[in-house]
């Protein structure tokens, strides 16, 4: 595939451990609230914030609640079994209170540097589904800024479409002055980043990390022309 001459990537899970840094932030979070919440198994906990991060992030991304407003209703999620009732302030506190936790964790995925270094001199750049500032922030606060300047991200909250929408990957192909077809797409969500790429004319590829990808999900990226890779490692090759 020598005709790639820019390669684009998802943020979160794909280049930026994002799941790690949840897990490690809710479970710190959890611990200082200590007896406020009682007890809990901490692996359902975990699984009950991605969720709530799941359900209201999409409502954002809709345009049915602003940003920090689905901030303020995974944390009144997060409590109600436990009885417990936010206003909207208590709601902002208590999530940027485990937004320390969340951000001291904050890493890329060990994969990406030897990834992009096998992939030069191709352009590198990132399309996210998100607010710019938050996700800048995770950007330069992991150094990655070094590698894919912040005036390469294109972000949904700053182009006005999101992921799967055709637009924001042609957008992002002609930020670089590419065709779509000159176009690689990296992401670790089979529909939402690797088949909406592919739709738009780019080579989209499925990054499933933790290999849980189903015969019925192969079936469907091999139809749509999305090959899989486990890690980044597998991407210079593919790319030839």
């Amino acid at each position: 595939m020598t005709g790639i001459r820019v390669v684009l990537f998802d943020l979160d899970d794909t280049l930026f451990a994002h799941r790690e840094s949840v897990e490690a932030g809710i479970r710190a979070h959890r611990t200082v609230l200590g007896g406020a919440l009682g007890e809990a198994d901490p692996v359902a906990e975990f699984a009950r914030w991605n969720a709530l991060e799941e359900e209201h992030y999409h409502r954002y991304l809709a345009g049915e609640v602003d940003f920090h407003g689905q901030r303020r209703a995974r944390a009144r999620g997060f409590v109600a079994p436990y009885g417990i009732e936010l206003d909207d302030a208590s709601a902002e506190a208590w999530f940027e209170d485990y937004l320390v936790h969340y951000e001291s964790t904050w890493a890329l995925h060990a994969d990406v540097e030897e990834c992009f270094a096998a992939i030069a001199p191709r352009a590198l750049g990132i399309i996210t589904n998100g607010d710019l500032g938050f996700q800048s922030a995770k950007i330069v606060g992991t150094g990655l800024d070094a590698r894919i300047p912040i005036a390469d991200v294109i972000a949904s909250g700053e182009v006005g479409v999101a992921k799967p929408d055709a637009r924001i990957f042609e957008i992002a192909a002609a930020h670089f002055g590419a065709e779509p077809a000159e176009a690689c797409y990296v992401g670790d969500r089979l529909h939402t980043d690797a088949i909406g790429a592919a739709r738009a004319g780019l080579l989209g590829v499925w990054l499933d990390r933790p290999g849980i990808a189903t015969d019925e999900q192969l079936a469907e990226a091999d139809a749509e022309g999305v090959p899989v890779i486990r890690t980044l490692a597998e991407l210079p090759g593919l790319l030839g």
